[in-house]
């Protein structure tokens, strides 16, 4: 589903990535792994066509889109939901859902209804906060709600910057727990954490990031069998 090839970019004159190579497949998660600073949320950036890419190819789903604008990539199905989650705290529950449906020019409102309803039974919770402002949720709901809104455009593949940054364990657990049952429907998922461990038991491959470079990769069954050397590069 994506494919990066030789990728450096960075912001401005300071060079962030150097050199980076990763695949992620058309269906299960892929984790992205490292220390504040390695260059993980730039890696989203640039594959959401937020940042420009200084060298190397971005491919999605068999398309190059180095050349693309955020929109474009969102519209084909490579959704990002950034860190902060970044909802609008003045509107309602349903009405920050219907924004991610409304990105999505072909969608009838018998399908956009659907929707709602398949989000309502992913995180009840949100159902029973419809009509409650945004901003008013949780730190947990809010990031429930970035995700199934990002899932309201009906992606190919979600990219989620650091989702469980700042919850409780539990509310960690169902969102990997949700994010296990996307992958098995069969939406790709690339999956940026600092919660290594965490990450690596729903991922079945990951990177490591240091530096702005690949340090270290393989299927997560393999990595997990070594948690000092992943420690070891989270710092």
């Amino acid at each position: 589903m994506i494919e990066l090839t030789s990728i450096s970019a960075g912001i401005g004159t300071i060079g962030i990535l150097h050199g980076i190579d990763l695949r992620v497949p058309s269906s299960g998660i892929v984790a992205i792994l490292g220390a504040n600073g390695a260059g993980k949320t730039t890696l989203l950036r640039v594959i959401s066509r937020v940042l420009p890419v200084l060298h190397g190819e971005v491919r999605f789903d068999g398309q190059v889109i180095n050349g693309w604008r955020p929109h474009q990539v969102a519209r084909a199905g490579l959704v990002h939901v950034p860190q902060g989650r970044q909802i609008i705290p003045t509107l309602t529950v349903e009405d920050n859902l219907l924004i991610g449906a409304l990105h999505v020019p072909a969608l009838t409102a018998v399908e956009r209804k659907a929707g709602l309803e398949r989000e309502y039974a992913r995180f009840p919770i949100l159902a029973q906060r419809r009509h409650t402002p945004g901003g008013s949720l949780s730190g947990g709901e809010q990031q429930m709600l970035a995700i199934s809104r990002a899932l309201m455009m009906r992606p190919k593949l979600i990219m989620l910057d650091e989702p469980s940054l700042g919850l409780a364990p539990m509310l960690v657990e169902n969102i990997m727990a949700a994010l296990v049952d996307l992958a098995g429907a069969g939406t790709a998922v690339l999956l940026v954490e600092q919660a290594a461990m965490a990450a690596l038991k729903v991922a079945s491959y990951g990177y490591v990031l240091q530096q702005g470079k690949v340090a270290l990769k393989g299927p997560s069954a393999e990595l997990l069998a070594t948690p000092d050397l992943i420690r070891s590069y989270l710092g």
